[in-house]
């Protein structure tokens, strides 16, 4: 399937998901969010939205039924954040949350500095009453984390899990330290990262699009953290990630004056150096 079609396949099946919204009065809106609503969607894109169901309505409200009508669906669950996780017959992924539409639409304002919808209006597909206009408009504005206590709070953390790594190492628990890596401390060394560079229009999810994002030496400092889950690999790159954490944290230091624990990071140091 080429790029345009598939792009093709993602507006049809956004353009169906408005009229059955439309057909179905147990919905009083849907929003649409991800990729497609910030123009970033492509032939591997899935679809995304909030359907807000009445809220007298939502326990009898089929889920997997109601998508059907999109698509023949392959798989239909509920994942583990909660959220209806369906394949469609063409392997487009998709993810709906059912929410009621009470407090469901009264909570989209708070998602301020973590979701941004540069085309609300675009991005609703059903609003009954217009609550869902007003709230999502709300989130036109992009708003950046704030610097500094973030800054801070990125440091703290990447100090306290390096600390966990470099125990869990001393135990030989390999396996265990190369998903720690990789899992927990590599997006908030990325999240840094982007604060740094003032690129933080992937903030939720820090690893997207970072070879547009960010500059070569900070993508070969992200490498050099990665490793197999061997033990020798997994340790050289534990000594490279706190290295880079080390950076930088002294870096938003100095822009930002965030607070360093100096003599618990060279105890950090100490133990990831340790050969035993």
């Amino acid at each position: 399937m080429s790029v345009h079609s598939a792009r093709s396949a993602l507006d049809d099946r956004i353009a169906r998901l408005r009229q059955l919204a439309h057909a179905d009065t147990r919905l009083e809106g849907v929003l649409l969010y991800g990729s497609w609503t910030v123009g970033e969607a492509d032939a591997h894109s899935d679809i995304e939205a909030y359907l807000y169901i009445q809220d007298d309505r939502l326990a009898d409200f089929d889920g997997p039924a109601f998508l059907a009508q999109l698509a023949p669906l392959q798989l239909a669950y509920t994942n583990m954040y909660g959220i209806l996780a369906v394949v469609f017959d063409d392997l487009m992924r998709g993810e709906f949350h059912l929410t009621p539409a009470g407090p469901g639409i009264d909570e989209v304002p708070t998602w301020q500095g973590m979701v941004h919808l540069p085309r609300p209006d675009n991005a609703i597909l059903l609003d009954r009453t217009g609550r869902l206009t007003r709230a999502a408009r709300q989130l036109a504005t992009f708003r950046p984390p704030e610097p500094e206590t973030t800054a801070q709070q990125l440091t703290n953390e990447l100090t306290n899990w390096t600390l966990m790594l470099a125990h869990v190492l001393a135990r030989g628990e390999i396996a265990r330290a190369h998903a720690l890596l990789h899992t927990v401390i590599a997006p908030q060394q990325l999240q840094l990262c982007r604060l740094l560079r003032d690129s933080t229009a992937h903030w939720l999810t820090p690893s997207r699009a970072l070879e547009k994002d960010l500059p070569s030496t900070d993508r070969h400092r992200y490498a050099s953290t990665t490793a197999a889950a061997r033990d020798q690999d997994v340790r050289t790159a534990a000594r490279n990630s706190w290295r880079w954490s080390r950076d930088l944290a002294a870096e938003a230091a100095d822009r930002w004056t965030t607070h360093l624990p100096r003599e618990l990071h060279e105890q950090i140091s100490k133990l990831l150096n340790d050969p035993r």
